[in-house]
């Protein structure tokens, strides 16, 4: 055999061998990250005191979702609450469809505000005039796509009091009905976890702070203690913000898994799903361009490496055909043991996401979306365009500061 093929075979399985390890540390690295992981049903069966929970809902044009959301909230069980819906300079049938599934309930209220401050996000500023009503011990913050099951709220309280913590936060299950929400969600899902994982994140003796917008629950006392949505209007994910902002004022935060009791539907199309992406990345990663591409390029290389296991299976059956049994079970092996680790790890993940096992063969299309969306971050960082958000535009300066932009 010539040399240099000797050279790119053997090449081509260390490469593939590393990749296999890798995977493999991955699903290591998953079974820590469970272990250390808090389930939001724990709380069903513990004790609740008696308390009011103010559930805050900021709206923008949400007919598409608001009903489910009014209704899930409605049907909670063994908890007194509240539920204050802000419509948001609101064109479409938001209000008529909200009213419908309210059906009367005194429990629901409904504030409209037509104008939004010019150095304030929509998101943050209907927020903020939600807690405003909120007469509760406890504030909700969660958005109008979600929907929660019967027991949500009565167990997420609990266990916040259980743990005496100050913000309570929820990774959400994702939906997948659309061929991209199966296909780019699990990628980006689990690179954030990869850069906030519930181990790190609710660490007492160094926490990585972490919350997750869609489900934010706040001690009142707390919430406003540290300044309420007025604190963190200047930033473009205020959950991390509002996490950040809790622990400076040593305070406490965790996060668990709702598994399947909280469900998200984010974005109605895939660039819009993109350029969400896109900004939480640009957050999780400090504004930072440079690390932008590096999560970027890594999330790239995850995809590439799902076609070394195959390729290298060829490759080392070819090379057995050809005589060179030695040096093509040296490729051939790499291959088979990379290919099924690779396979296991993204079932894995798929199955605790709760997403379609049949987007796993779509997992180098959803890394190529997702790091495309993360390098369009750092691209607009380093040329100054302008990221948009709450209906806003917003420039990021040199140093890392915030102003609305053109």
């Amino acid at each position: 055999m010539l040399s240099n093929t000797l050279i790119l075979l053997l090449t081509l399985a260390g490469l593939t061998a590393a990749t296999g390890g890798y995977w493999l540390a991955v699903v290591i690295r998953i079974r820590r990250v469970r272990r250390y992981t808090t389930y939001l049903r724990e709380g069903r069966t513990m004790a609740l005191p008696e308390t009011l929970v103010s559930v805050v809902v900021p709206a923008h044009n949400e007919a598409r979702v608001i009903e489910r959301l009014v209704r899930s909230v409605r049907e909670q069980k063994d908890v007194d609450l509240e539920l204050i819906v802000v419509l948001d300079r609101c064109t479409d049938d938001t209000r008529r469809i909200l009213d419908e599934a309210a059906e009367g309930d005194p429990r629901v209220r409904v504030v409209e505000i037509d104008a939004c401050p010019e150095d304030w996000a929509g998101k943050c500023n209907a927020a903020r005039v939600g807690a405003e009503h909120a007469r509760g011990e406890w504030i909700l913050f969660t958005d109008a796509d979600v929907r929660i099951e019967p027991t949500v709220l009565r167990s997420a309280v609990a266990l916040a009091i259980d743990k005496g913590v100050d913000l309570f936060s929820a990774y959400t299950t994702l939906t997948a009905q659309r061929w991209w929400e199966k296909v780019v969600q699990p990628v980006a899902a689990v690179t954030l976890l990869r850069q906030y994982p519930t181990d790190r994140v609710n660490d007492l003796r160094k926490p990585r702070s972490f919350a997750n917008g869609q489900f934010m629950l706040f001690k009142a006392e707390t919430y406003r203690a540290i300044g309420g949505h007025e604190t963190v209007k200047d930033d473009l994910l205020e959950d991390i913000a509002f996490a950040r902002k809790v622990h400076a004022a040593d305070g406490s935060v965790n996060v668990v898994a709702a598994d399947g009791m909280i469900v998200t539907s984010m974005y109605a199309s895939l660039d819009a799903m993109l350029e969400g992406w896109k900004r939480i990345f640009i957050e999780t990663s400090r504004r930072n361009p440079a690390k932008l591409r590096q999560v970027s390029l890594r999330v790239l290389a995850s995809g590439a490496g799902s076609f070394l296991g195959p390729i290298s299976m060829i490759a080392g059956v070819w090379t057995m055909v050809e005589g060179h049994w030695l040096v093509g079970a040296a490729v051939l092996l790499p291959g088979v043991f990379t290919t099924v680790v690779h396979a296991w790890a993204l079932l894995v993940i798929f199955h605790l996401s709760r997403m379609p096992l049949i987007g796993v063969i779509g997992w180098p299309l959803g890394c190529l979306y997702t790091a495309g969306a993360i390098a369009r971050g750092a691209s607009d960082l380093a040329r100054g365009r302008p990221i948009r958000w709450g209906g806003r535009a917003y420039l990021i300066e040199p140093g890392g500061g915030l102003r609305p932009g053109a």
